[in-house]
């Protein structure tokens, strides 16, 4: 392997959009999947822990990591056209926004209402994003991981992806020593707008196009979600809560909470209209503050630590289930020394943190 790959005790900071200042043993930046193979494998040999990041979109790091950080570069895109829909397959390296850009330049429609969303390609996968009435699983048609251990390749179709809010069986069965590489997409010619009830305000029907929803939806979420490159901020900090519909009833009862009946028979309840209507005052831990335009959205407004940030969740955590009885779980992944952390070990409650 090329010594120049090399980054020796080299700081993340740049390199995670919460912009923690925190340091890795290597860096290394990858290319091809022959790369990651080969990195990974070293790493296996000699037994250091070692993650593998996109864009760092999504992710807080509690503390320095002590083994290799891999960032994907592995890119490549593919549009095949049939009579009656497109089939996309991108490589997990290349940036979401960039392909929801390209698709609609090219006159393929369907991406537009994920315009915006920061990631790459296999962090959209493993996430299942989604925003404005559609998510990632809408659009999937298959997702290719590979395999670590044995090198090899194998080809996950939608329906056994497990995909639901925010979740997938990459963030489970396939979380250790497999990467996401690329993914297969299907996109209708039969273009259909989806016109979700936050856009209501927003759009009109009439010569309505997906031109007009992405404009829309960029401007939205450019004035309402601070840019990570001026504000440090891995964007929700906490997920939407999905709750049992005789619970979610009594909450609308009493504070006509905004909430999303789902197909399941659950309540999707709108954790940022929880966190503003519990009305935190001047509530700040060092440079880690709820962002005022949006509060899903913790920042850092200049140096904040992980520990500052992790501190201010949990008192929004406790808040919140005080007030409304309801836990909030965290959307970001949190990532130790040696790998990723339950938040369930974070966020136990304290009786020590003050409910204010």
């Amino acid at each position: 392997m090329h010594k120049k790959k090399y980054f020796s005790s080299q700081s993340l900071k740049d390199l995670n959009t919460f912009a923690i200042d925190v340091t890795a043993k290597k860096i290394i930046f990858v290319k091809t999947i022959q790369s990651l193979i080969d990195i990974s494998k070293i790493c296996q040999l000699s037994n250091i822990p070692y993650i593998i990041l996109g864009e760092g979109s999504n992710v807080l790091f509690l503390e320095n990591y002590v083994g290799v950080v891999i960032i994907n570069r592995i890119k490549g895109i593919k549009i095949v056209e049939k009579k009656n829909f497109w089939l996309l397959h991108v490589f997990s390296g290349e940036k979401w926004h960039n392909l929801v850009k390209l698709t609609l330049n090219l006159g393929i429609l369907g991406l537009e209402n994920l315009a915006l969303i920061p990631g790459c390609i296999g962090s959209a996968a493993i996430q299942n994003i989604g925003a404005y009435g559609l998510e990632f699983k809408d659009v999937c048609q298959y997702v290719d991981i590979l395999s670590l251990r044995d090198n090899t390749i194998k080809r996950i179709y939608k329906n056994s992806c497990k995909f639901s809010y925010r979740n997938s069986i990459f963030k489970d069965q396939y979380k250790n020593e497999h990467a996401v590489i690329r993914v297969g997409m299907k996109l209708s010619k039969k273009w259909r707008p989806i016109v979700f009830s936050s856009l209501e305000n927003y759009i009109t029907l009439i010569n309505i196009t997906a031109y007009k929803i992405f404009n829309i939806i960029c401007k939205i979420r450019k004035k309402k979600l601070p840019d990570p490159k001026k504000i440090g901020n891995a964007g929700s900090f906490f997920k939407n809560p999905l709750i049992k519909k005789k619970k979610a009833q009594k909450l609308i009862n009493l504070y006509k909470v905004p909430n999303y009946p789902q197909k399941n028979g659950l309540v999707k309840i709108s954790a940022a209209w929880l966190i503003e209507n519990y009305k935190f005052k001047h509530l700040q831990i060092g440079d880690a503050a709820i962002h005022k335009k949006q509060k899903l959205i913790l920042i850092n407004k200049k140096n904040a630590t992980a520990q500052e940030i992790i501190k201010l969740a949990k008192i929004i955590h406790k808040c919140i289930l005080k007030k409304f009885n309801i836990l909030l779980e965290p959307e970001v992944d949190l990532i130790g020394a040696s790998g990723k952390i339950k938040a369930s070990k974070i966020f136990k409650l304290n009786s020590k943190l003050k409910v204010i």
